[in-house]
């Protein structure tokens, strides 16, 4: 018996992972972001009571462009966290649930979160 000259089983070299897998696990990454910046919203909340030097280093801190990036990431974690987890909704009913079902709604969780996050940053800008 020779042996294959081929991998023993696929990695990211040779494997391409389906866009279902890829928002997966982007959702659990999303999730992370978002526990991190209710961090920094709870430290936000807490320097707006211990005083307005403290409140006002923060704000400096958030509006400057560093700080408004990371409003923004969290801004799409949190809309792309809601619309995912709202599929996942719609799949505990039992709908949608099939590999072609998923594929579909793919986009609709992508295109949800943006054009939410786009109107939100428009509002909050105006």
């Amino acid at each position: 018996m020779s042996k294959a000259n081929r991998p023993l089983s696929p990695h990211l070299q040779v494997y391409r992972l389906p866009l279902t897998a890829i928002m997966s696990i982007s959702f659990r990454f999303m999730g992370i972001g978002l526990a991190i910046g209710f961090v920094f919203l709870a430290s936000w909340l807490i320097a707006a009571g211990a005083g307005r030097d403290t409140f006002e280093g923060y704000q400096a801190f958030f509006t400057s462009w560093f700080g408004l990036l990371l409003l923004f990431g969290w801004t799409v974690a949190f809309f792309y966290h809601a619309c995912n987890g709202v599929r996942h909704l719609v799949w505990d009913t039992g709908r949608g649930l099939s590999n072609e079902g998923a594929a579909k709604s793919n986009p609709i969780v992508l295109g949800a979160a943006v054009v939410l996050t786009i109107i939100t940053w428009i509002i909050g800008l105006v």
